[in-house]
């Protein structure tokens, strides 16, 4: 049992922020019911990388395990009125439509609210759902441009360089997450359910807390390097060094130290609190230099002999293969019943008590229509019904 088993979540998201967030609460042990479209999700449409799968594409697959899926036109009045019955048995509604969408549809708090006073509704947006941008699509990588990260790493006058991840959608997704939680401990200690509201813009920016506290309190400027320098807040060397064979991580050594050991008489005399910032793209070129006379394997030896902070630069190839990760046990594998074997990063929370699991991989759209209403008290008829007049859908495995 999940630590989560017996709350129920209405999953009304799409796209990765929403359905990432709904499937956090599922391998808890929620009870995860994904309301798509009767046509299905927009992201099981749209594939990643190109990688498309067989019947669930693996974008949809990564994002969606521990849910049973229900497909319904919430256009119809009939569709409507089938979540309303849902809606009255669940614990959490967590959904991402557009500002002003949900009070369209008469799916918003205000109304939902009315059927279920205790329920958790948890909505999503780019930037807010009142302001300026709430017109604005809020897109992963607009968020990234307009958060100011990209700016703190990388040369001065060259364009930024983005995340190599999903990065605003994963932020946003792990906030959702957490004020769930956080509102179904208030419901436990008082009865009342609420309004949870998140929006991308502000979880990246608050994530940030440490570089812009720097900029608002210490009024220290974001200034670029001339050199790649990993983060404006942080002192040389620090950034990615390309050896004589793989590029090696190098974080901010004690000069005197680490020029002992690279064979740099320079930094003998530097001071770290002065001269690793005045002197910035000096050391980080000089650092550059040095390192490229040996191997990634040697450097790293010899760093990790002398408590220098040091690492290698992983592809995922490495990665899925290094030893701490398979010690952890990052990545869970299950067989899927129409996608095979299926390997991927697993919850990364441990509980003693209330492990996670997966119990059971992405459905298809549609999958779970049946059983879902027939454990709301509807029967076999009245679901026949409601599937021949198009309100519903269901896809058979």
């Amino acid at each position: 049992m999940g630590i989560l088993s017996g709350y129920r979540v209405l999953d009304c998201s799409i796209a990765m922020a929403g359905p990432f967030a709904a499937q956090r609460l599922g391998d808890l042990g929620a009870d995860v019911v994904k309301v798509e479209p009767v046509t299905g999700e927009w992201q099981r449409h749209v594939s990643a990388g190109g990688a498309k799968g067989n019947r669930v594409n693996v974008s949809f697959l990564s994002l969606n395990r521990n849910k049973r899926s229900i497909a319904v036109d919430l256009k119809s009045a009939e569709g409507k009125a089938v979540l309303l019955d849902l809606v009255k048995t669940a614990d959490v509604f967590l959904q991402n439509y557009r500002p002003g969408v949900a009070k369209r549809l008469g799916v918003d708090y205000e109304s939902l609210s009315k059927v279920n006073p205790k329920l958790v509704y948890v909505s999503m947006s780019g930037y807010g759902e009142t302001g300026p941008y709430i017109d604005k699509p809020g897109q992963d990588l607009v968020l990234q441009g307009m958060s100011g990260a990209m700016l703190s790493a990388g040369r001065a006058g060259e364009a930024p360089t983005p995340a190599g991840q999903y990065l605003v959608d994963a932020v946003t997704a792990y906030t959702a997450f957490e004020g769930a939680l956080a509102a179904l401990l208030h419901r436990e200690r008082t009865g009342e359910g609420q309004l949870v509201k998140v929006n991308m813009l502000d979880a990246i920016t608050t994530l940030q807390m440490q570089e812009l506290s720097i900029f608002t309190v210490a009024h220290k400027p974001q200034t670029r390097s001339a050199e790649p320098h990993a983060h404006v807040y942080i002192r040389a060397p620090y950034g990615a060094f390309a050896t004589k064979d793989n590029p090696i991580i190098v974080a901010f050594p004690s000069l005197k130290k680490f020029g002992a050991l690279i064979g740099e008489e320079s930094f003998l005399t530097m001071e770290d609190e002065v001269d690793s910032w005045t002197r910035r793209d000096e050391i980080f070129a000089k650092t550059r230099q040095r390192l490229a006379a040996k191997t990634s394997a040697e450097w790293l030896k010899l760093f990790a002999e002398n408590d220098i902070w040091a690492g290698p630069v992983y592809g995922y190839a490495d990665l899925v293969k290094d030893p701490q990760i398979l010690h952890n046990g990052t990545f869970v594998e299950y067989d899927h019943p129409t996608e095979g074997h299926v390997k991927t990063p697993g919850f990364p929370i441990q509980f003693s008590k209330t492990p996670s699991k997966v119990d059971r991989g992405a459905p298809l759209a549609g999958q779970h229509t049946r059983e879902i209403l027939k454990s709301a008290g509807y029967d076999d008829a009245r679901i026949d019904a409601l599937l021949k007049s198009g309100a519903l859908a269901e896809t058979k495995v």
